[in-house]
């Protein structure tokens, strides 16, 4: 009997012995670890699978002219969420931006279906903005008016101005000078309609129906008109209440210079203009090849490729910079 207890008492030992080994193994692995070197963090490993950080990293990489790596992420953003407004839009204007224009409306209209109520006017002028990337400005033009229609049926009429405005210079620079003409003025009384506009506004106003007609004059060749209109906006701006569009005179007088064939003349103000602007380049680049200056003309249509903005004035530019550059 006393042998069966000490064999029983041996039995439970052995048996709690290996129960708190194992025991210590599952304690052991359920423990956090930390990544060895060069080894991603776990929550990095999320944030990579989530939709909304690989369009964050997407946006940069497209900002940064990295437009191939950008798509590639923006195409792992939408495997995970197919009806992602932001993935749609942002690999739209990738798509723009390295030039595949069929492709890039193929997302704006996916953004178009998928976009609240208040990202239409967003989707809509991106729309806008591709198809004048494109050269297609009867359709450029009718996105651009259904924002202006949006804003007006919403009696938002600073924003139907800016929309009207955005028209203008896309007629104007498809050279439709007539419907340029019309949308700006129609800008302009559109503006007007804002109750209480402040003096500071209406100069603004005043001085930017100035600045579209003496442009429309300059492509007419009509100097004496675009010397009259650009002396309208010097006078607004000498006020003071509009300091931040001083960078707006030399691009209106080296506009107006080069379209008067006084390239010399549009040299020298177009370097006083805002160089972060890709139509302020693409006329300089233009301006430079006019006097046979080539050499500096491919230098500054290279600058031009370094603007990665969705905007109506890159798409006037960019596409004519990749053609002078073959690229």
């Amino acid at each position: 009997m006393a042998a069966k207890r000490l064999c029983d008492n041996r039995l439970m030992r052995l048996l709690l012995r290996n129960f708190r080994g194992v025991l210590l193994c599952v304690t052991v692995l359920a423990l956090p670890t930390t990544p060895r070197a060069g080894q991603a963090a776990p929550t990095a490993a999320v944030q990579a699978a989530d939709p909304a950080e690989l369009v964050k990293q997407a946006r940069k990489l497209s900002t940064e002219g990295k437009q191939d790596e950008a798509l590639a992420l923006f195409g792992r953003a939408l495997e995970r969420a197919p009806d992602s407004f932001d993935a749609h839009l942002g690999a739209g204007v990738a798509c723009d931006l390295r030039g595949d224009y069929a492709e890039a409306r193929k997302h704006f209209t996916k953004a178009l279906e998928l976009a609240a109520e208040d990202g239409k006017n967003q989707a809509l002028t991106a729309m806008g903005v591709s198809y004048a990337f494109d050269r297609d400005i009867r359709n450029a033009a009718k996105f651009y008016q259904q924002v202006f229609d949006r804003e007006m049926t919403r009696s938002d009429y600073a924003g139907a101005a800016d929309a009207a405005d955005a028209l203008g210079g896309v007629y104007l620079e498809s050279g439709d000078f007539d419907n340029a003409l019309k949308w700006y003025q129609t800008a302009y009384e559109t503006a007007r309609r804002q109750p209480d506009l402040p003096g500071a506004q209406l100069d603004l106003w005043t001085m930017r129906s100035a600045h579209a007609q003496a442009r429309i004059a300059a492509r007419r060749g009509n100097a004496r008109v675009a010397r009259e209109q650009s002396a309208i906006v010097k006078s607004r701006l000498d006020k003071g209440t509009n300091p931040d569009q001083q960078v707006q005179y030399p691009y209106l007088v080296g506009y107006v210079d080069f379209y008067l064939k006084n390239y010399t003349g549009a040299i020298a103000e177009l370097q006083s203009a805002d160089q972060g602007d890709p139509f302020v380049l693409i006329l300089l680049a233009q301006a430079y090849e006019k006097i046979g200056d080539n050499p500096k003309a491919l230098e500054i249509y290279q600058r031009v490729l370094t603007s990665t903005a969705h905007t109506a004035n890159n798409a006037f530019a960019r596409p004519m910079a990749k053609k002078k550059l073959r690229t």
